[in-house]
Order: structure tokens, then C-alpha cells, then sequence
């Protein structure tokens, strides 16, 4: 890969993880809801769990989906779904006291986990192979953008998480967390638009062709 190559990649990526989505939405909840120090597994396992995704692609997994396309649509669907759950729990914690003592923030293993059952996270994964990963790349070509794509995600959420903190100080009562966690149980829904209306076009195209 050429400096210019590495470049734009970082590029991409920064942008990719920075913008909205499941994983920050979740994180801006955890901060407000239980801090940054409780949300520190959270960052690591949304990290290193994307870049692992990115790795498998990177492998031949993205080769399975054009073998057994019906695979990709039944992650989507069960990623929706769990997403529109999670959506629900963070509308109905408790708030600071009863969030804190009744639930807890995602471990790093569910974090890592849940990366393969987030839409945005497989929009960039497979975004990530099929564009900067030549059809000649090596497996240190294929290291190079694994190891970029978790040192981008890592400011992302370390700012969102951030974010989240820097709103609980505000919110100190009930009812205003209240609120706020409806707002990103909201944020959290309507974050799967984008994917979803970039997966039925690409529906419809293979049905068409």
C-alpha cells in the first residue's frame, strides 16, 4: 500500500467511526449512564471487535456472502432486530441509580461480539476490503488496515463515551436521564436507516441482474 493509499484509508475509517451509529449511540448512553472508567471494556471490545471483523472479511468471509447470499439477510435481520431491543432497554433504564445497580455497561466480549451483528460495522468492514484492499494484497497489506481500523475507532469512542459524561453532569435528575436515554434509544433506531435502505437497494439490484 502507497502513503497516498494509507492516507485516504484513514481517512475513510476516521469518518466511518466517527459519524453516528449503533456502537456510538450505545457508548454516549454508557458514558451518561455509568461513566467512562465502567465504559473502558465497552471501547476496547467496539476496537478490537471491528478490527477483527475486518480481518475476517479480509479472509474470504465477505467470499461466503456471494456464495450464500441468504446469510448476509438473516445477520441483518437478527442485527435489526437485537438493535431494536437494546433501543428498548436503554428507553426504559432506570437512570444513574437504578441503571448503575439493577444493569451493567457491555463487557468487552459482548462488545466484540455484538460487532458482528452491527449493520454499520459490516457496511465498513466489507467498505474497508473491497475498496482499499487490492485483489493482490498480502497479509501484511491486510494487518496494515486491521491494525488502522482499530487505532481510528479508538478516538471515536473514546470521544462519544466522553460525550456521554460530559452529559451526565447535566443531567442530574432522574427525569432529564429520563429523557435523555429515550432520545438515544431514538438516535439508536433511526441509525439503522441508512444501512438498511443501502442493503434493499442492493437487494433490488441483485434481483434485477
Amino acid at each position: 500500500m502507497t502513503p497516498g493509499h494509507i492516507l485516504a484509508f484513514i481517512q475513510f475509517s476516521l469518518a466511518s467511526a466517527i459519524t453516528p451509529g449503533p456502537n456510538n449511540a450505545m457508548l454516549l448512553a454508557s458514558g451518561a449512564n455509568f461513566g467512562v472508567r465502567r465504559t473502558i471494556p465497552h471501547m476496547m471490545g467496539v476496537s478490537i471487535g471491528y478490527g477483527f471483523l475486518v480481518l475476517s472479511v479480509g479472509l474470504g468471509l465477505g467470499l461466503l456472502f456471494q456464495v450464500a447470499p441468504v446469510l448476509e439477510d438473516i445477520i441483518w435481520a437478527l442485527g435489526t432486530l437485537y438493535l431494536l431491543y437494546l433501543a428498548w432497554k436503554i428507553a426504559t433504564a432506570a437512570g444513574l441509580g437504578g441503571a448503575a445497580t439493577r444493569s451493567s455497561p457491555f463487557s468487552f466480549l459482548q462488545a466484540a461480539a455484538f460487532q458482528w451483528i452491527n449493520p454499520k460495522a459490516w457496511t465498513g468492514a466489507i467498505g474497508t476490503v473491497g475498496t482499499f484492499a487490492p485483489r493482490n494484497a498480502s497479509y501484511s497489506d491486510l494487518a496494515l488496515l486491521v491494525g488502522l481500523s482499530i487505532a481510528t475507532t479508538i478516538p471515536a469512542v473514546v470521544l462519544w463515551t466522553a460525550g456521554g459524561l460530559g452529559v451526565r453532569q447535566l443531567l442530574d435528575k432522574p427525569r432529564l436521564l429520563r429523557i435523555f436515554n429515550v432520545l438515544m434509544a431514538l438516535l439508536l433506531a433511526l441509525s439503522l436507516i441508512p444501512p438498511a435502505l443501502e442493503h434493499l437497494a442492493h437487494l433490488s439490484g441483485a434481483e434485477s441482474g
